[in-house]
């Protein structure tokens, strides 16, 4: 198994920050490697702690009398220099639960009001996100949104259009439009559950 010699913080930002490692791999040899993390300090960092601490939550939200939309937001990337289509995310507070994280959030994006469901941990524990690149994890809330649509809550730096997808939206969106790994996923899941029932996946975690 490859092993960590060093570690050096390289930068000094307030929400990402670059650490270069030094590594030898399982024959031996050493190389460099580079992470990304939301740790303001090397001890912060997973490698360090050995735990998986959630830096942000995602929200899945369905919207309308028939739950039939799902809340969306466009929203423009410098790192792709065009819009996106993403779900409401964002960042964890410090002491902060995740739960409470996703209804502020989305309220902070969007306007809505979420009513999370209570979910199996299996369905909403963090996970990580682009594990070659970064130590970053996102936990998932899950639940029912209504109010009325406000960008009152969203800050200058952030350039968000909230869309309510429903199914035929949601298969244009997959066909022609930039979209993120993990909403790609959820979309999918969406199109494929009855309408009816469109959490049903939420219930098999035995």
């Amino acid at each position: 198994m490859g092993k960590i010699i060093n570690i050096t913080k390289t930068t000094n930002n307030r929400f990402l920050n670059m650490y270069d490692l030094d590594v030898e791999d399982k024959n031996g040899g050493r190389h460099p490697y580079h992470v990304a993390s939301r740790a303001q300090c090397r001890e912060g960092l997973k490698l360090s702690t050995g735990k998986n601490k959630p830096d942000g939550v995602i929200i899945y939200a369905l919207y309308g009398e028939q739950k039939d939309r799902v809340v969306l937001i466009r929203q423009y990337r410098y790192s792709i220099g065009n819009y996106i289509y993403e779900f409401p995310a964002g960042l964890i507070d410090e002491g902060e639960d995740f739960h409470a994280a996703g209804i502020r959030e989305l309220k902070e994006e969007t306007g809505l009001t979420l009513h999370p469901l209570e979910v199996d941990p299996i369905y909403s524990k963090p996970y990580f996100t682009t594990i070659g690149m970064t130590d970053e994890s996102c936990a998932a809330v899950y639940g029912w949104a209504d109010g009325e649509i406000s960008s009152k809550g969203q800050e200058d730096t952030e350039e968000i259009e909230v869309i309510l997808a429903d199914r035929d939206e949601i298969r244009r969106i997959l066909r022609e439009e930039n979209v993120s790994l993990m909403c790609a996923y959820m979309m999918m899941h969406f199109l494929h559950e009855a309408p009816e029932n469109p959490f049903a996946f939420l219930n098999d975690a035995k």
